[in-house]
Parts: structure tokens; C-alpha cells; sequence
């Protein structure tokens, strides 16, 4: 049977730890007489992430394990979120509204949305992350301001990576359960069974660009 991409994570455990990596791509130039230095922002950015599995039985150990098999290495894909952040700091975490993107052709690292509800303040906190898109198209990003709703329900965002590509005017805007897709860093699955009979996994990821 043919695998459909991005998978989701298995359900049978949780996660002991998530390790998330922000990466910029910044080249610093420095003189070697007056040590003054140019700095040149590119383009790139992405998350990369390490997750370790608590130790589990192999009755658990095997659906991580037959996960791992089922990316075939780096060629399938996964999505995965901050499971601390999946629900907002913000009043988006109980009163969302319908947030979608207010306008085509955004770019950079701000987007205007509405359907938020009016005059709305700390509709989302810095730190909380937001979904553009879904499936193979999900992408993941953190706010890095508190956002507040004027009284018209609209509001712009400061997101770190800049948009990957600009949305459709009225695209969804997930605020809660925020994921991306990721894919490994690595062809080898791997994983460790000690004399107790208990399997330690863990596992490193990047952002599927």
C-alpha cells in the first residue's frame, strides 16, 4: 500500500521532550583592521526540531518504530507542532473568531488578517504559533508580538520565518493545534532496547521546505 504524506505522529504515547531550533541564514563579514562588520540577511530560515520518545514496552516502542520505517528515511514527511503551544496564551485560545488572511500577495514577515472578533486585546501573545495552509502545504509560524484586533476584527502579525509564499486572500489561519511539516534529517531509523525490556527512541527532524 502506497503511503500518504505527511503522517501524523502515533497516538499510543506521549513525547518526553521536544527540542526546537530556529536557524537564520545571516553572513557576517569583519575586518581584520578595524574588526567593523557587515552583516547580509538571505533568505533562508527554517525550524529544526529533535524529539525523544519516554522509554516505552515494545507493545508501545513498535507503533514509533513502524512510524519511523514508514517515512522510508527522508523521503516521507511528518507533521509535528510545540506540544506546549498548541493552544494560544492568547483570547484566541477560547474565543478564535474566524481568522483567515485579509489581502493576496503578502509577503516578508508580516500578514494581515481578519474574521477575529472586534477590539479583541491579546487576541494572540508573543510566542504563539500559527498554521498557514494544510496537509503537504502546512507551514508552521511563531508571532513574535502580542497581536490585538481593531473593531473591524482585523490585526497584522509579526511571524518568524517570513511567509514561504503568499496566501490567498480569505486562506485559513489555524491559531490552535499549530503544525508544520517536517521531514528527518537522517536514513537511518534507530532505536535502543536495554535489559529491562525498555526501547529508548529518538529521533532528529527539519522542516520539509
Amino acid at each position: 500500500m502506497a503511503e500518504t504524506y505527511p503522517l501524523t505522529f502515533p497516538t499510543q504515547t506521549g513525547i518526553a521532550s521536544v527540542e526546537f531550533t530556529a536557524t537564520d541564514v545571516v553572513s557576517v563579514s569583519e575586518s581584520p583592521f578595524t574588526l567593523s562588520q557587515q552583516t547580509v540577511r538571505h533568505a533562508g530560515a527554517r525550524w529544526s526540531t529533535m524529539i525523544r520518545i519516554p522509554p516505552v514496552k515494545r507493545e508501545d516502542s513498535e507503533y514509533w518504530n513502524s512510524f519511523l520505517l514508514r517515512l522510508r528515511g527522508q523521503f516521507g514527511t511528518f507533521l509535528v507542532g510545540d506540544p506546549n503551544g498548541a493552544t494560544p496564551r492568547g483570547s484566541a485560545a477560547s474565543a478564535a473568531g474566524t481568522p483567515v488572511v485579509n489581502g493576496a500577495s503578502q509577503t516578508g514577515n508580516e500578514l494581515a488578517i481578519d474574521g477575529l472578533p472586534a477590539s479583541a486585546t491579546g487576541y494572540l501573545k508573543a510566542g504563539d504559533y500559527i498554521q498557514l495552509g494544510t496537509g503537504a502545504t502546512a507551514r508552521l509560524y511563531k508571532v513574535l508580538e502580542d497581536v490585538n484586533s481593531n473593531g473591524s476584527g482585523e490585526a497584522t502579525l509579526n511571524l518568524w520565518p517570513d511567509l514561504r509564499s503568499s496566501p490567498a486572500d480569505g486562506a485559513t489561519v489555524v491559531v490552535s493545534n499549530a503544525k508544520g511539516v517536517f521531514r528527518l534529517t537522517s536514513n537511518e531509523a534507530v532505536w535502543t532496547i536495554n535489559n529491562a525490556g525498555f526501547y529508548s527512541i529518538s529521533f532528529a527532524a527539519v522542516e520539509a521546505l
